[in-house]
């Protein structure tokens, strides 16, 4: 399976935090829906994933030693050609081995720009005591400023999935506001779901972060993860 090899390869090298790409390749097999991103490991490779994406896309740096590509200048919004796109491989390497010249690289990744939707975050964490749970919040501000989440314990029934998702004061937001379509809330209870089933197949797991998550009036898509297992 694609987890278990994903896992274990990353205890083999001594790292407890996945790659962007590993954790969309263990959240797709779990049955979360996961923009697809591909590992570049040249600038051939690159404008090959671009072409069979589709333009624009979305190139980020891929290294287990970087966490937040942004705050690094890893990442590339609206790449839209193959001039831009070998020009963006060539600048996020160079902008990762200036913030972190020791850091491993494995490559850039590169994924199809999504389409906007309503921005929402999903998580998971442990604790100590009573074990792994779940969060879920709208994104942006309403997450960060006004910590607008929901928890649950895992594992999940239908009726906290879906609780969770009314609960946060954001929620007219995915009800539809001001003439806004409303949000497929099923899909994203189905995700929390699948999320409380995989949180509980894998317990060496140790939290997760799906941010943002895109909600649409027809499904959801996660176009950022990261996985963090817990210590050898």
């Amino acid at each position: 399976m694609v987890g278990v090899d994903v896992i274990a390869r990353a205890r083999k090298e001594g790292r407890t935090v996945l790659t962007e790409v590993e954790s969309k390749e263990l959240l797709r097999e779990a049955g979360i829906p996961v923009v697809e991103t591909s590992l570049a490991r040249t600038s051939r490779e690159a404008l090959a994933h671009a072409e069979r994406l589709g333009y624009p896309v979305v190139m980020k740096i891929v290294s287990p030693d970087i966490l937040h590509q942004s705050d690094v200048g890893g990442v590339r919004l609206g790449v839209r050609s193959q001039a831009e796109a070998r020009l963006a491989y060539r600048e996020l390497l160079a902008a990762a081995a200036r913030a972190n010249p020791g850091a491993i690289l494995h490559g850039v990744s590169v994924q199809r720009q999504a389409a906007p939707g309503v921005e929402v975050v999903v998580g998971m964490a442990k604790d100590p005591q009573f074990g792994p749970f779940l969060m879920f919040g709208l994104g942006g501000v309403l997450v960060e400023v006004l910590n607008d989440v929901a928890f649950r314990l895992v594992p999940l029934a239908r009726r906290d999935a879906r609780a969770m998702v009314r609960e946060v004061k954001g929620y007219p937001l995915l009800a539809g506001h001001r003439g806004q379509p409303p949000v497929d809330t099923v899909a994203l209870e189905q995700a929390l779901l699948a999320l409380s089933r995989f949180a509980e197949a894998h317990p060496e797991i140790r939290e997760l972060d799906l941010n943002p998550v895109l909600a649409y009036p027809q499904g959801v898509l996660a176009v950022d993860a990261r996985v963090v297992l817990e210590g050898a």
